[in-house]
């Protein structure tokens, strides 16, 4: 059910167990019971195979309609700023919104990704107003500074500058190695330059 890159000793932060579902109540995940241990991990599969979809589900986004997640007790961090109904929201208030929803926001890593993706010209802006690129970073900006146990990130390269995409890239790198928390990417393929500790193939997956 799924291609292993490399196995961990260590234990699992966040596990599904026969889960299946969807959106709009859609079986499009069947039955999958997957660990995630700490480090990166990959999610991959063909337009349409469930990745966006097993990310709601393991952040509670969606509902399963079968099985269950078991999730780390201080939450999983899932963020989707794309809806027009975040329009309105200027960037710093998004943060500031998710800030109190994740006890362990580290503010250095967070103003070091705002300068490092050139935001904080961006700021006091509108999210309406900002490019794509620049509005998905402010989710990442939020996702990597968050500090939760489990960090899902859903094709977080998508419209970036390739500075900015070497900036992710970076911190995904040393994110493999972190001894206690998860970062699961969902994406087409896995970058050339980055080694995942698992790799998820959704197109194997059969219902």
């Amino acid at each position: 059910m799924s291609n292993t890159s490399q196995t961990s000793a260590l234990p699992a932060v966040l596990r599904s167990h026969h889960l299946s579902g969807g959106p709009s109540g859609e079986t499009i995940i069947h039955d999958l019971s997957f660990a995630w241990c700490p480090g990166l991990h990959w999610v991959c599969g063909d337009e349409g195979s469930g990745k966006t979809s097993l990310l709601r589900l393991l952040a509670g986004d969606l509902p399963a309609l079968q099985g269950r997640v078991d999730r780390p007790s201080d939450g999983v961090f899932w963020a989707d700023l794309k809806g027009s109904e975040h329009d309105q929201t200027t960037v710093q208030a998004c943060w500031d919104q998710l800030k109190p929803l994740y006890p362990s926001w580290q503010h250095a890593i967070e103003q070091d990704l705002i300068e490092a993706l050139d935001m904080e010209r961006h700021r006091h802006k509108p999210l309406f107003m900002l490019s794509t690129g620049s509005r998905r970073k402010v989710m990442l900006v939020a996702a990597l500074a968050s500090g939760a146990s489990v960090t899902l990130l859903d094709q977080p390269f998508v419209s970036l500058d390739q500075v900015s995409v070497r900036v992710i890239k970076d911190f995904l790198a040393e994110a493999a190695a972190h001894p206690c928390r998860a970062w699961i990417v969902a994406d087409y393929e896995v970058p050339q330059d980055l080694t995942p500790n698992s790799v998820l193939d959704l197109s194997q997956l059969k219902p």
